[in-house]
């Protein structure tokens, strides 16, 4: 998929980002991936993040996420388009980008690189070669040790024609409005932060019109509801679908760190699609954490 068709696609609808699926000896499970993907890409959502943050890509060797990716690529055929993660150092990222290329994959999420610490004009240069790597469209996640000034996303911008996009893991609202003045809609712009629900209404406001929904996973038709209630800015639905559901879940998702992708394999398991277990150094929900989830999804089922 071109560049440019890709950006417009993404931002015209919500994005799902799939677990990835394990067996008992936490290996990865292709066919209940391959199961959960089937059902994820029949309710219409813009586009399917493979191995991303929710699908535990910092968990997988990069051989594990060709397979993910290839996998995803052949299940979906082409129904909704599939991004492929870049992760690690610069020469592993732009390696994963090339291999996503050579595994069909529409784009790439380029997640920031491992534990290093870097100024700007690294990032600057990290991105561009990963960019370099590919002719897909790519994303840069702006969190953690990689948060890009406007300044340097301007310069991304600038120097890389497909960079399409930029998703927000930071949740600095002026931050925003700068690279929004500055960049304007040269870039798409994805909600990011855990559980993007909850901020999704006010960062709308800041050309943020999508975002990446974990939520999606287990109750696709609830995500969506609440995507349609936001990009209507119907406030009223909005906060009732929050008190209804999303900051019940947050208090759960927050009582550990790392619960924010535990909690959706959980949740998987609750709806009865079985999501499996999380791999370290992540911890599974404990039993009556579970339970209290399955009760508060029944509400909303």
């Amino acid at each position: 998929m071109h560049p440019g068709e890709l950006a417009t696609r993404l931002k015209s609808g919500l994005l799902s980002f799939p677990v990835t699926h394990f067996d008992q000896d936490l290996a990865f499970d292709e066919t209940r991936y391959r199961e959960h993907l089937a059902w994820q890409s029949g309710f219409g959502v813009a586009g399917l993040f493979a191995a991303g943050g929710t699908g535990e890509g910092f968990s997988l060797t990069s051989p594990e996420i060709d397979r993910v990716v290839r996998a995803a690529v052949d299940e979906v055929a082409g129904a909704v388009p599939v991004l492929a993660p870049a992760t690690g150092g610069t020469a592993t990222a732009a390696a994963q980008a090339a291999a996503a290329q050579e595994a069909g994959a529409d784009g790439v999420l380029l997640l920031p690189p491992y534990l290093t610490e870097a100024g700007q004009a690294g990032l600057i240069e990290h991105v561009s070669a990963v960019c370099a790597a590919t002719d897909l469209g790519v994303i840069v996640y702006s969190r953690a040790n990689a948060v890009f000034t406007d300044e340097s996303v301007a310069v991304l911008a600038d120097r890389n024609p497909n960079l399409i996009g930029l998703k927000d893991g930071v949740g600095d609202i002026e931050l925003m409005t700068r690279i929004y003045a500055r960049v304007g809609d040269r870039l798409i712009y994805v909600g990011g932060l855990p559980t993007a629900e909850t901020f999704a209404l006010p960062l709308l406001q800041l050309g943020v019109s999508t975002y990446s929904s974990a939520l999606y996973n287990f109750l696709p038709e609830f995500a969506l509801g609440f995507f349609e209630s936001v990009r209507a800015q119907d406030r009223t639905e909005v906060y009732r679908k929050l008190n209804d559901f999303v900051i019940p879940y947050l208090d759960i998702r927050d009582r550990t760190r790392g619960y924010a992708v535990s909690i959706v394999k959980a949740g998987l398991n609750a709806v009865g699609r079985d999501g499996g277990r999380v791999r370290p150094p992540l911890t599974d929900l404990a039993p009556a954490e579970t339970d209290e989830l399955a009760a508060l999804i029944a509400k909303v089922s």
